[in-house]
């Protein structure tokens, strides 16, 4: 959720009472409602990321373009959310029990990010078909209200609206048959009897030295370095406020593993990144984990779950 929303909303809504489900390992799943499509049985090995005891990286794809000069490195999301379709291999069907896992080749940690589709009426039915047809792939849920630039969805930013959406998608998720490790949790920026909070991804403001850019002008939500110290500030709020009870996932401006370890002391049990990564191609994140354990040994630190929220206590 963008920064200025964000807010506005923690200390309205973070005091009410929050409600984390239990989080266990990876899920076996089917469909108990006839009119929802069929779910393979099948699971994923390893534990999953949002137990607060273990933490990685996540790689949050979208449809950017880029802004960036020496001084300013940032993306800016103009064109706003695109719909997308399941993949699955060549030799089965979406209904087939051996359908592909999201293209994966081993283990791992695969968050799938919910949104609605720019010209979709009904948004809600969106975020629903989503759950319907990727939840089977997923360690975590997301459900994303932030884009600056898709019609309509920021209006489910609001206290009805979000809480509607949020019933809507958890009653879909409910509806499938799980196992006794239970449906994978959803998080979403501000919202009751949720798993987790991501904070936060996306400005509409222009922070220094962004605002003397001449693209500062421009519409979309800005991302990247300039974004750090916003996010990371509210990131260190949530935790307080919330008291580390749930999962909170930072994000904003992670380029470097001191970047990642501070959003992890201000109270994030996982870090995701874009922005950097659309930058320093896949051999930042091993750069980023190395730099990391070098902050964990020189600050004495045995392992990450000991730093987290260390700068809010």
């Amino acid at each position: 959720m963008a920064i200025r929303t964000a807010g506005k909303l923690f200390k309205d809504l973070i005091r009410q009472r929050v409600i984390s489900t239990p989080i266990g390992p990876s899920r076996h799943c089917s469909y108990a409602a006839t009119s929802a499509p069929k779910i393979p049985h099948s699971s994923k090995k390893g534990r999953r990321l949002l137990t607060g005891a273990t933490i990685g990286l996540v790689i949050a794809g979208g449809a950017y373009v880029s802004t960036v000069d020496e001084a300013t490195f940032c993306c800016c999301s103009w064109l706003g959310s695109k719909g997308g379709k399941l993949e699955t291999s060549s030799t089965s069907s979406p209904s087939n029990d051996e359908a592909k896992h999201g293209g994966k080749a081993g283990p791992g940690i695969l968050g799938v990010n919910l949104g609605k589709n720019k010209s979709s009426e009904d948004a809600a039915a969106d975020y629903v078909q989503g759950v319907h047809t990727l939840s089977q792939y997923a360690d975590y849920l997301v459900i994303n209200v932030s884009s600056p630039n898709t019609p309509g969805l920021r209006m489910l930013q609001g206290r009805k609206q979000l809480k509607d959406l949020v019933k809507r998608v958890q009653a879909a998720r409910d509806e499938m048959q799980w196992g006794e490790e239970g449906p994978p949790p959803l998080l979403v920026a501000i919202a009751l009897r949720l798993d987790g909070l991501i904070i936060s991804n996306t400005t509409i403001s222009r922070p220094d030295p962004v605002d003397k850019n001449p693209v500062s002008a421009e519409a979309g939500g800005l991302s990247g370095k300039p974004l750090f110290d916003l996010s990371t500030n509210i990131l260190k709020e949530m935790y307080m406020l919330t008291r580390g009870k749930i999962p909170l996932i930072g994000c904003g401006g992670i380029s470097s593993g001191e970047d990642a370890y501070k959003k992890i002391r201000s109270g994030a049990t996982l870090v995701q990144l874009y922005t950097a990564f659309a930058y320093g191609g896949p051999a930042l994140i091993p750069r980023i984990k190395a730099e990391l354990a070098e902050c964990l040994e020189r600050d004495g630190f045995k392992s990450i779950h000991e730093a987290v929220g260390a700068d809010c206590r």
